[in-house]
C-alpha cells in the first residue's frame, strides 16, 4: 500500500514484508530515507538487497506494510548490469535523449561525469566502466529527488572507482538528491556513507559506519576482519544526522584513456 502524506522523509517504509511463492524475502522493513543524505545498504547475497530496492521503486508491490512518499516525489535507477543487444543500434546520444533536461544542466552532467567524447558512441561498444558513467549521467538528467545504485562500480579500475564514488559524494550538495548505495565494497563506500543499512531479510542493524562496525549483528555476518574504513573530514554530524562539510569538494571525473 503506497500513500503521499507529508513526511520529513523522502520515502519511508513502515513494516513491509514480501512474501514471494511462500518464501518470506523481507520481514518488518522500517525504513526511511531523507534529502541530500546517503545511506548505503549492505549484506550477504540472498538478503533481499535487489527486493528491497524493487519495492522502493515501485517494481515491487509488498504483500504487507505502507509505504509513504514525498510529494511528487521523483526517483533514478543505476542498475549493475546493462547490456542491450548488438543488433540494436543504440548511442550514448540516443540513451540520453530519452530523459528531457535543460541543455546547461545536461552538459554539466556530461562534463562532469566524463562522457562529453562519449556522444557518439554505440553503448555496446563502450568499456564497463564507460557504461557506468553513461547510466549514472541518464539517471542524473531526470534531476532526481533520489538516485539508487546498485552495485556502481563494477567494472570500473582502482582509479576510475575512486574518482566516481568522490563525485557520488558530491551528489547530494550538487544537485540536492539523496543517494541510495546497495555495495559489497565496503571499504570504499563507507568513506562517504553518513548511515549504513545492514540487511539480512531483516535490517539487523543500522547507523554510522563508526557505530555498525561494533554492532555483533554486522559482526555475526561480515566477521571482525571487516572493518569498515572511519571517514571523519567529509562530514560533519549533526545530532542523529550527518551532513556534506562545506570544505570539501571532491573534483570532477576524469574520463577513462581511450584505447
Amino acid at each position: 500500500m503506497q500513500s503521499r502524506l507529508k513526511t520529513d522523509a523522502l520515502i519511508q517504509l513502515q513494516q513491509i514484508n514480501v512474501e514471494i511463492d511462500q518464501r518470506n524475502i523481507l520481514k518488518n522493513i522500517d525504513f526511511a530515507l531523507y534529502p541530500q543524505e546517503i545511506v548505503t545498504l549492505i549484506g550477504p547475497n540472498g538478503a533481499g538487497k535487489s527486493t528491497l530496492i524493487k519495492v522502493l521503486l515501485g517494481i515491487i508491490r509488498p504483500s504487507t506494510g505502507q509505504i509513504i512518499c514525498a510529494d511528487a516525489l521523483k526517483m533514478a535507477y543505476v542498475p549493475q548490469k546493462f547490456n542491450p543487444s548488438h543488433s540494436l543500434p543504440l548511442r550514448v546520444h540516443d540513451l540520453l535523449q530519452q530523459e528531457q533536461c535543460n541543455a546547461q544542466i545536461r552538459q554539466e552532467i556530461m562534463r562532469d561525469v566524463g562522457i562529453e567524447k562519449l556522444q557518439y558512441a554505440k553503448v555496446q561498444q563502450l568499456s564497463g566502466g564507460e557504461r557506468q558513467r553513461v547510466l549514472l549521467a541518464r539517471a542524473l538528467l531526470r534531476q532526481p529527488d533520489i538516485l539508487v545504485l546498485d552495485e556502481p562500480m563494477q567494472g570500473l579500475d582502482i582509479q576510475s572507482e575512486a574518482e566516481l564514488y568522490d563525485y557520488v559524494r558530491s551528489l547530494p550538495e550538487r544537485y540536492g538528491c539523496a543517494i541510495l548505495i546497495v555495495s559489497h565494497d565496503l571499504q570504499w563506500v563507507m568513506q562517504g556513507t553518513q548511515r549504513v543499512i545492514c540487511l539480512n531479510k531483516h535490517i539487523c542493524c543500522s547507523g554510522t559506519p563508526e557505530h555498525i562496525q561494533q554492532d555483533p549483528a554486522y559482526v555475526a555476518l561480515f566477521g571482525q576482519s571487516r572493518v569498515l574504513y572511519q571517514h571523519h573530514h567529509d562530514h560533519c554530524l549533526h545530532g542523529d544526522t550527518a551532513t556534506p562539510c562545506q570544505q570539501h569538494r571532491p573534483p570532477h571525473i576524469h574520463p577513462e584513456p581511450e584505447a
